[in-house]
């Protein structure tokens, strides 16, 4: 019988021409199937599994060399810490979009109560992560997929958490009438003819949390535009965007008043978020 250590040499060999880390793939599912950290595979590497085990891993090897993305072949991905379920009906968390926590944490205080509203949830990462981070604040979570608001409001009972509420919303469009301290969302903004449509894992994200008209900016203009009537004085827009649309963004957002227009940079050293202040 094959051992751990041959068995993900073989798979990794495998993966060489289809992943950037064949051998970081590999461990992740076998890790998957035997539901063991990939520390167990480094320490009992000479072990050797049963017949239904190594079935399973190398089903799912087969679907990886198809080029399904790892997130949804476990169903789950890390974001600031923390396990989300994720499916093929939500996009797979980034490590870019945790710039959109660090600012929101930053504009609002640990113990202050304040009302949030997070637009185009997905799986619910950003929602999630700061309803457990300022649990004095109240989340507004929407998303125009009803299937996206199953995983969102699957991921915050995961966590335990009752200060959000979800709607199956186009942006405001069902939302009840509220005023925002904070706006936050990733919409889409990726141009229908922009080549990474066709490359790595974006080829089975839902298109619909991808592409947007007039070069991606459309979702973006309507929710700065809407944004305005559910702020509070002062309150703050925070959008996600291309690492080339900072100059289009920053124009959308004076051309509609907001104040203390700034973009800021992701880990990549990309302009990635964009904020406004409501006067």
């Amino acid at each position: 019988m094959p051992t751990i250590k041959t068995l993900l040499a073989h798979a990794a060999n495998s993966l060489t021409s289809h992943s950037d880390s064949p051998l970081l793939d590999a461990e992740v599912l076998l890790g998957f199937v035997l539901n063991k950290p990939r520390t167990y595979l480094r320490a009992w590497c000479d072990n050797t599994l049963t017949d239904q085990q190594i079935s399973a891993f190398e089903a799912l090897i087969k679907q990886r060399l198809q080029g399904i993305p790892i997130a949804y072949l476990t169903g789950t991905r890390e974001f600031w810490s923390r396990d989300f379920t994720v499916t093929p009906d939500v996009l797979i968390p980034r490590p870019d979009t945790e710039l959109l926590i660090e600012l929101s944490l930053d504009l609002i205080p640990k113990n202050q109560a304040a009302n949030l509203i997070d637009l185009g949830t997905g799986s619910g990462i950003i929602a999630v992560t700061l309803a457990a981070e300022r649990p004095n604040a109240h989340v507004t979570a929407v998303d125009a997929s009803l299937a996206a608001v199953a995983v969102a409001r699957h991921n915050a009972r995961q966590h335990q958490l009752t200060n959000i509420e979800f709607y199956q919303s186009d942006w405001f469009a069902n939302v009840p009438e509220s005023l925002f301290d904070l706006v936050i969302s990733n919409p889409p903004y990726i141009d229908s003819d922009d080549e990474h449509l066709q490359q790595g894992d974006v080829r089975f994200e839902p298109k619909t949390a991808l592409i947007a008209d007039n070069q991606g900016l459309s979702d973006i203009q309507i929710i700065a535009d809407k944004a305005r009537s559910y702020l509070k004085p002062a309150g703050h827009l925070l959008i996600e965007h291309g690492y080339n649309q900072a100059p289009q963004v920053q124009a959308i957002f004076n051309a509609l008043a907001y104040d203390k227009v700034q973009s800021h940079i992701d880990l990549s050293g990309q302009p990635r978020v964009t904020h406004g202040r409501k006067p």
